[in-house]
């Protein structure tokens, strides 16, 4: 193998250690910090402050500005955040992602293979999950550091080329070249933790006096810069088919970024000055990494200074930029929350599905309260509309739980969300089973119409009644449901029992009215089946409410929307 080939596989494979290594830690540090997730975007207020510290937090946790970039492009397109919240957590996950910049600028060289052991070992052995989840976690961050290593051997040949030398010195000298190039490296790889961490192992490399930077930090700075615009990509591709709130937070990410990159590039000399100050001392390929971790933080910290005040005129901004258009209509049995680009973030994928298993319940609601006013009118369009949202039930029902599993399957979730995922499932299962139910009920009366043998007045009005009282009890179910208050349960179950006596006393009713003449003997199996079907209805609700007494609180999943409202 060539001495060229060998540096280009060698550069490519550490960066694949590195990505993979990268990814695993923000995969396992998202399981170690569990719920906790959700308490940091519960800080999101309406002060911006508090929204960019949000976003910080958030980043910082998983090591990744594109994860949170994307699970606030989520929020969005979901209604839990407005558009100023979430160009405050965007403010926010730029100042994050320097973290991991400077995390790498650390010289941990003779403890890498340590980190490596110590991590497999410890989520090898271990049997409780958040150790597990911690042990995975430092060997992510050994197999980080080994692929920077990887990265920065390979390069050292480079140092001595005379083309390559050239070439990098043209990019140092000419500051939108070092923008593109930086801009392209992202593109490519997806990831400017990645590109930057590239950066700092090339800079490190020293030049022919083997003391200063092949590059040096005033050539380095155009290409973070760069960096930095590339990275929006990320966001933009995350905001393709979403509403237009969801579009204008990805680009103002981009304008956050391309905005920091013409306003630096002038000062591109001066800025690498102020940080050489700043910075620690010493010979320049010792430092340069730690420079240019810095030359990172500085800028995102400045640009969000200067943008937290004008968070108002960046809204204006990206309003002009994506205007108001034709309003996107949903069929109702199409979800209007699930974000499949968020099956990987478990924390913010569950506040999505629960809003959808809300709005499924609510339609199973609307499908119930409109067969009690129908079953007296014996309308066959009423009827017909009723079976089309049954359907919608059904349909949208098939969609949360196709999303729940692949949350499943991406094997990303903590114990405490797999349990209550199964608990969503469950109750999503008796919220379909409803709405199919009153689906039965409306093809039994719809086949009745148009033929002699039809439910007498009285039969009808005391199906109405029965059902009204069902909805009622739904009706409590779905408070439950939100709020998990756990006195409803008791009402709930009384309620049951109302219906049960119902049941019999319309049975007997029945037989006298079939015995008088006023109902058809025929009628008495289906007219039974009928009532079968409404006391099934309540074993539905009688089901979900001992879920919320048990486990399934919805509203664990419901901080965000709850600050919100607050």
């Amino acid at each position: 193998m060539s001495d060229s080939t060998r540096i280009v596989f060698g550069l490519l494979g550490g960066l694949a250690i590195f990505i993979y290594g990268m990814n695993l830690m923000s995969e396992c540090l998202q399981k170690a910090a569990g719920e906790r997730m959700k308490s940091i975007l519960a800080l999101l207020t309406r002060n911006p402050v508090m929204g960019v510290l949000a976003g910080a937090l958030t980043t910082a946790v998983l090591q990744s500005s594109s994860a949170t970039t994307v699970m606030t492009i989520g929020f969005v397109s979901a209604g839990l955040m407005n558009l100023p919240q979430a160009i405050s957590i965007i403010l926010g996950a730029n100042i994050g992602t320097t973290m991991t910049a400077q995390i790498i600028a650390f010289k941990i060289s003779d403890y890498i293979y340590v980190f490596i052991f110590g991590g497999f070992i410890a989520s090898f052995l271990a049997k409780n999950e958040k150790v597990k989840n911690i042990g995975q976690t430092v060997f992510a961050f050994g197999l980080l550091f080994l692929g920077i290593e990887t990265m920065g051997d390979v390069m050292k040949p480079l140092a001595s080329s005379p083309v390559f030398t050239d070439l990098i010195g043209k990019v140092a000298d000419i500051p939108v070249l070092g923008v593109l190039v930086g801009t392209l490296m992202t593109l490519v790889v997806q990831s400017s933790s990645a590109t930057i961490a590239v950066l700092q192992n090339f800079a490190s490399q020293a030049g022919p006096d083997g003391v200063t930077s092949i590059l040096g930090l005033a050539g380095a700075i155009p290409i973070l810069l760069g960096d930095n615009i590339g990275t929006t990509i990320t966001a933009i591709l995350a905001s393709v088919g979403q509403p237009k709130d969801a579009r204008r937070t990805a680009v103002a990410h981009c304008v956050f970024n391309v905005s920091g990159a013409c306003l630096f590039i002038w000062f591109v000399k001066p800025y690498a000055q102020f940080v050489q100050w700043i910075s620690p001392k010493g010979p320049e390929v010792e430092v340069i990494a730690r420079q240019i971790a810095n030359a990172h933080t500085i800028f995102n910290i400045v640009m969000t200074l200067i943008w937290i005040p004008l968070i108002g005129i960046l809204v204006k901004i990206v309003m002009a930029l994506v205007p108001d258009g034709r309003k996107m209509v949903h069929a109702p049995g199409e979800p209007l929350f699930l974000d499949e680009k968020l099956t990987a973030q478990p924390a913010a994928a569950l506040e999505l599905v629960t809003k959808e298993v809300i709005r499924c319940s609510e339609l199973a609601g609307g499908v119930l309260e409109e067969l009690a006013k129908t079953v007296r009118k014996e309308e066959k369009d009423l009827l017909q509309h009723v079976l089309e949202n049954v359907e919608n039930v059904q349909t949208l029902s098939k969609h949360i739980t196709d999303y729940l599993s692949d949350l499943f399957a991406a094997g990303v979730m903590t114990e405490e969300q797999t349990s209550q995922t199964a608990g969503m499932m469950y109750v999503l299962s008796d919220v379909e089973r409803l709405g199919s139910l009153c689906g039965d009920i409306a093809e039994a009366l719809t086949e009745r119409l148009g033929k002699k043998k039809r439910y007498s007045k009285e039969a009808l009005k005391d199906l109405e009644s029965s059902l009204i009282l069902m909805g009622d009890m739904y009706a409590d179910v779905l408070e439950m449901m939100v709020t998990g208050n756990e006195d409803g349960s008791a009402e709930i179950q009384k309620k049951k029992e109302k219906v049960m006596d119902l049941d019999i006393e319309m049975r007997k009713a029945h037989m006298n009215r079939v015995g008088k003449g006023k109902c058809v003997a025929n009628l008495t199996v289906p007219f039974g089946q009928i009532l079968h079907d409404i006391d099934r209805m309540g074993n539905c609700c009688v089901n979900i409410a001992d879920a919320v007494t048990g486990q399934t609180k919805l509203r664990n999943f419901m901080n965000v929307r709850q600050e919100q409202a607050s």
